[in-house]
């Protein structure tokens, strides 16, 4: 399709009062990102220009959280709920500002892929002026059935006002409509609302635009992916649908999950081939992961980059800003936040690295902690390659231990250690001899 401008209408100003919240409808997160985060991603990856975003008022939360997915939104408010078709005039000036196509989506519509816009857009371009989104189902009973002929849509029948015939209809209205914007304008402004609700239906614009002598067709797509939320069941149902597509692409794209179901991924984690996922592992947003890693069970990682042929886990823990470079190793009970751990090094057992520089192939020993705040500043601590530290140390940061060097077990490091010394803070022991069994005997006695 050569290049056509396009400008999308998001929906979004309802409060959702179903969710029992008083967080918008549409900020309620599926795999990390707001609803209305979700559908501004899948427009801007459909290579539309602009987004206005009716909201209500005093919701700029909204607006911000679908900025940070496409970088062209304005909000529009919508000060009164009259229907859809005066949701979408909300945005009138935007609008008048004449675009190839406009989409009008849902913020509370987030599995919507970019592809399906680009599909609708693509219709537009074959010189339709209206297209609708609609879904095949088991069970139409209360939606809304799409009534064709010859390849074009004559009308949207509402479940209630179906005959029987249409009733027997299983193409239903998904609610997502496309116009060519040189007719939409016009045909907002015939919309009425006559009706037992007085509201402005937007799909009243499917026969007015038949009467009018303009091409009106409908494309289909999964249920699945129409889904909307109207309650904190739906958000489940929903961010469930999410996780199965999600695993299905992993595992189709090189990956083993031995218990897909156990395992959660967000909108934007990043995987490569040949990886390796047990159970109960938990990516929250900005993960990447490259080829030939392993993770082991019950995992958490959020913000962190992973390296080719890493091995994490069990039970590790890696917080934003953590780097792990190539054939790095994090072993059972190790959480690493903003830290740098360099090809080959190994962070074993029962481990804290906070605000670090691990060198390639050092070896951190089990109970190591990096201390990194003093209740007011963070500080660094920096490792060299080949540096080996002994099980329970703590490392004062700001902290530097040179390549090759040794600390002891036990120890507490204040000062700088050079290159290939040996470090070791730890008091010389005191043996009393058979101090235990007179201790007992005595605890014995005074008992009686």
């Amino acid at each position: 399709m050569t290049h056509r401008t396009c400008q999308a209408i998001i929906l979004a100003a309802g409060h959702g009062t179903r969710m029992k919240s008083k967080t918008p409808k549409v900020l309620h997160k599926i795999a990390g990102l707001s609803m209305v985060g979700h559908v501004a991603h899948a427009a801007h990856q459909a290579d539309v220009d602009q987004v206005a975003l009716i909201v209500g008022p005093d919701m700029d939360p909204v607006l911000q959280a679908a900025r940070k997915m496409h970088p062209s939104v304005v909000a529009c408010e919508q000060t009164e709920r009259l229907g859809t078709a005066h949701a979408v005039l909300a945005a009138r000036e935007a609008l008048e500002e004449a675009k190839d196509d406009v989409i009008v989506l849902f913020g509370d519509t987030p599995l919507l892929r970019a592809e399906t816009i680009s599909a609708m857009r693509e219709k537009l371009a074959e010189g339709f002026d209206v297209v609708v989104l609609g879904f095949r189902t088991e069970t139409p009973d209360p939606y809304g059935r799409l009534l064709e002929s010859d390849g074009n849509l004559v009308a949207i029948r509402e479940a209630k006002d179906c005959t029987p015939e249409e009733f027997q209809i299983n193409f239903c209205n998904g609610g997502i409509m496309g116009f060519s914007g040189a007719h939409l304008l016009e045909l907002l402004d015939k919309i009425e609302n006559n009706n037992s609700q007085g509201e402005y239906y937007l799909t009243d614009a499917v026969e007015l635009a038949n009467a009018q002598g303009l091409k009106v067709t409908a494309i289909e797509a999964p249920e699945s992916e129409l889904q909307g939320v109207n309650s904190r069941a739906h958000l489940a149902k929903v961010e469930a649908t999410f996780q199965q597509r999600a695993r299905q692409e992993a595992m189709d794209n090189g990956v083993t999950l031995t218990a897909p179901e156990t395992v959660f991924f967000a909108y934007d984690t990043k995987l490569g081939q040949d990886i390796t996922i047990e159970p109960n592992v938990f990516f929250a947003p900005g993960v990447t992961v490259a080829d030939n890693v392993t993770i082991l069970a019950n995992c958490y990682f959020e913000d962190a980059e992973i390296g080719e042929g890493c091995a994490i886990g069990p039970y590790a823990r890696l917080r934003p800003g953590t780097v792990l470079e190539a054939k790095a190793k994090v072993g059972n009970f190790v959480e690493i936040k903003k830290s740098l751990v360099e090809e080959g090094a190994k962070v074993n057992h029962l481990t804290y690295i906070g605000d670090a520089r691990i060198g390639s192939k050092a070896n951190i020993g089990a109970g190591t902690i990096t201390c990194n705040y003093d209740g007011f500043n963070k500080f660094k601590t920096d490792i060299g390659k080949g540096a080996f530290i002994g099980s329970n140390t703590s490392l004062v940061a700001p902290a530097t231990i040179g390549d090759g060097a040794i600390i002891g077990a036990g120890s507490v490091i204040t000062d700088p250690v050079n290159a290939d010394d040996l470090a070791f803070t730890r008091a010389r022991p005191i043996v009393k001899a058979g101090w235990a069994a007179q201790f007992r005997y005595k605890k014995s006695k005074d008992s009686k």
